[in-house]
């Protein structure tokens, strides 16, 4: 049967949680009526990620992997596995086991009318650093861009394979989605999901990766916001008339 679901996770040195996310999101949707794939996207990882991903591949054909040449960043990783998925539906999480795989069935759920649902992480698990910039970040993206949204950070979101003609692909995607989804039109649903704490790996977020990076990001995003087209509607000539 063809695919009707893709699942991608980009990855970036975390052979301790590969076999564990493929656990779970097998788990997640052994009851549902759906095919899926699994994309497991290595970012150029320094350790032993790619033979984790190969490993929970074996004897299993829902599963892919697709490895980057050198790393290149999480919204790239992010950008190549959403191009190769297969699925009339795409959905995303994070690699390191703090998004919960058991979301992803409410949500697709929740979908019909939208053209994304984007999670919202309830109680984050994370340390103070994290916690503090990412406030920091979502009051700056209010003042710039005027979004309201609640996480745009979060990774756990579902979406029709349409939606990626509202976005395109560049170092910073996986931090603006749902303001890219709403800016060219689409209809965005919030929604809560659950969040972990890191129980393996190490998390490879710093004051500057994601502070002032996501700043950087932030003055561009401003300036194409502001010049890119609104939807238009159009009306096209009758021929009989």
């Amino acid at each position: 049967m063809p695919t009707q679901l893709s699942i991608v996770v980009p990855l970036f040195d975390e052979a301790d949680n590969v076999q564990r996310l493929a656990s779970e999101i097998h788990a997640a949707f052994h009851p549902e009526p759906i095919e899926y794939e699994i994309v497991l996207v290595d970012d150029g990882s320094r350790d032993r990620t790619w033979d984790a991903i190969q490993h929970a591949r074996q004897g299993d054909p829902r599963v892919r992997g697709l490895r980057l040449s050198r790393q290149s960043g999480q919204s790239a990783a992010l950008w190549t596995g959403l191009q190769a998925a297969r699925g009339s539906i795409l959905a995303t999480l994070d690699g390191d086991l703090q998004n919960d795989p058991a979301d992803l069935p409410r949500l697709l759920r929740e979908l019909p009318g939208y053209d994304l649902v984007q999670g919202v992480r309830a109680r984050r698990q994370d340390t103070w650093l994290r916690r503090v910039s990412s406030r920091f970040a979502a009051r700056a993206r209010r003042i710039a861009l005027g979004a309201r949204f609640r996480d745009t950070g979060c990774a756990v979101r579902v979406f029709p394979r349409s939606t990626l003609s509202l976005v395109f692909g560049f170092n910073g995607l996986h931090r603006f989605f749902p303001i890219l989804v709403q800016g060219g039109g689409g209809q965005v649903r919030e929604s809560m999901v659950n969040h972990r704490p890191r129980v393996a790996g190490r998390s490879k977020y710093g004051v500057w990766n994601r502070l002032g990076r996501g700043l950087f990001d932030l003055v561009a995003m401003a300036w194409y916001q502001r010049r890119r087209f609104p939807p238009i509607a159009v009306t096209e000539a009758d021929s009989n008339a």
